[in-house]
């Protein structure tokens, strides 16, 4: 597990400290006992270089304090802002009851003064992230409330969902951006995250162990291919499924794009396996995925419907005949069949969208429509990344060279496979590669 005190964390705590006074709550000591600051120091970039050769004893949560610190109040506040802002948080919170329920909630939830500390990072240096957990609260509360919910359960979902991911304030900030192409160390860091967040939140006796075991989780789905545990199925808890969903939708809405809704939409269609059913038909019934057809999108491609009819081609030709193979183990072979299955529901996902041959190619002969073409570029785009997901996995499975395969089936189906991907996601051959995404 990464170190609570990593060099980002430090660095995050450094550039607060240029935003407003931090100083030391008491004195700080390495691993060795040595004394590194006295109580009162105030932490600033030109103390960064002597801390960063330090192992600190304790988190340095418990041993500096800010000026001023996250509120429920101010926490409201944001949420409150949010229902101005985003259409889909003022229907979110139209109903006048339940709009004041989950802002109660939400400025009710505990704020140790170390978890209030990590909070005011996130506020002044990440507002990224920030926003994501207001987003992640609301969702999380909303989709977990009942007319017969404890106040109590309202406020813990909205303090799992907000915070959930303290954890992404000990990694690479560049972890940040959406889809952003990773190092093995960046995906090493990525992967730890849940497991930072609840191990930073397990030291506090304010939250219990259903919101403890939901941070864990929030990044588990349903169909195994989540993280960090692979939990699969009745193995992930109803407030983890809850979480898992409340936070991809919250990500919909901060990760930059336009038609946030729509997005979503065809990020739920396409992905039917890995969410709770009757959470995803709750949140579809209070989406609008409309978008007006004469808006210009950067997400929109010239000729969506033919890029899906040649992913749907390349799932349906992925090289079975590899699995009788001369040499291959049955251990291999169990494994790469497990791919052949995903390829199959895939084509199945994309039939169900809406995205089948025959509907594909009466699409591409009809007059473009605005609306349309972005949804199926979106739909392409999606189609994209689980295909490409689909191509390493089965280079990891048979932890061997395309080139090395037996069949020049096999690795010709890899260099299609990226031929297609690649343009769409704006991923180099080599940088691909090297990232070793799985």
């Amino acid at each position: 597990m990464d170190d609570p005190n990593s060099a980002h964390y430090l660095q995050t705590v450094v550039e607060l400290g240029e935003k407003r006074p931090v100083t030391t709550s008491r004195a700080i000591y390495n691993t060795q006992g040595l004394k590194v600051l006295d109580k009162g120091v105030a932490i600033n970039a030109q103390l960064y270089a002597r801390l960063q050769q330090h192992q600190f004893d304790a988190p340095l949560d418990d041993t500096v304090s800010s000026s001023t610190t996250v509120t429920g109040r101010q926490l409201r506040e944001a949420a409150t802002a949010l229902g101005a802002q985003l259409p889909f948080f003022a229907r979110l919170m139209a109903e006048p009851g339940l709009r004041d329920l989950l802002l109660d909630g939400l400025e009710a939830v505990p704020l140790p003064p170390a978890v209030a500390f990590q909070l005011t990072l996130a506020c002044e240096v990440r507002p990224t992230l920030f926003e994501h957990l207001v987003r992640s609260a609301l969702l999380a509360a909303w989709l977990g409330y009942t007319p017969l919910a404890p106040r109590f359960d309202v406020t813990m979902l909205c303090a799992a969902g907000l915070l959930h991911d303290l954890g992404m304030l000990r990694i690479d900030p560049v972890l940040l951006a959406p889809r952003q192409q990773l190092t093995a160390e960046q995906r090493r860091q990525l992967y730890s995250h849940p497991l930072l967040s609840a191990m930073l939140l397990e030291r506090h006796h304010d939250y219990p162990r259903t919101l403890l075991r939901a941070v864990l989780e929030h990044q588990e789905y349903l169909d195994g291919s989540g993280y960090p545990r692979a939990l699969a199925g009745d193995a992930v808890s109803p407030w983890g499924r809850l979480l898992s969903l409340a936070q991809m939708a919250s990500a919909m809405f901060g990760s930059g794009g336009e038609a946030p809704e729509l997005r979503l939409s065809v990020v739920l269609r396409m992905n039917p396996h890995r969410y709770d059913a009757g959470l995803v038909q709750r949140l579809t019934g209070l989406l609008d995925p409309r978008w007006p057809a004469d808006a210009s999108s950067p997400e929109r491609l010239p000729r969506p419907a033919e890029v899906l009819a040649d992913i749907d081609r390349l799932l349906a030709d992925w090289p079975t005949a590899v699995l009788q193979a001369r040499g291959i183990t049955p251990e291999r072979q169990a494994r790469l069949g497990l791919v052949a299955v995903q390829c199959a529901q895939l084509r199945r996902t994309l039939a169900d969208s809406g995205a089948a041959p025959q509907q594909l190619a009466l699409l591409a002969g009809q007059p473009e429509d605005g609306q349309l073409q972005l949804e199926l570029s979106l739909m392409a785009r999606e189609a994209a990344w689980q295909l490409r997901t689909l191509a390493r996995t089965t280079r990891r499975r048979w932890q061997a060279e395309a080139d090395d395969m037996p069949g020049s089936s096999y690795a010709g189906w890899l260099r299609a496979s990226e031929a297609v991907f690649q343009p769409l996601l704006h991923t180099p051959a080599a940088e691909d590669d090297a990232s070793g995404e799985g």
